[in-house]
């Protein structure tokens, strides 16, 4: 919804008493109800972001024994696949 506010007095396009250095500047608004719902989705995708940066980094920071890439690779991919599992039924 976008309103005219007064920069001076606060008025939201209603009647309230001027204090004389009103000035009208166009604002947006938004129900609460739509701003509560994108709040506990960006909670969610943030909680995404933090699981799936933690298998990032233990990518990016783990440095297998000498002849043991394969099984360090195999036990990357099962956390992996726990993690896709986890954010698939949405719980973290």
């Amino acid at each position: 919804m976008t309103a005219w506010q007064c920069i001076g007095c606060g008025r939201i396009e209603g009647p309230q008493p001027c204090i004389g250095v009103c000035q009208d500047r166009k604002v947006d608004f938004i129900y609460a109800s739509d701003h509560d719902r994108v709040l506990a989705e960006l909670v969610l995708v943030r909680s995404r972001v933090e699981v799936l940066a933690a298998i990032v980094r233990q990518l990016a920071h783990t440095t297998p024994r000498g002849g043991e890439w394969e099984r360090t690779y195999r036990a990357l991919q099962v956390r992996a696949r726990r993690m896709l599992a986890t954010l698939a039924t949405g719980e973290r």
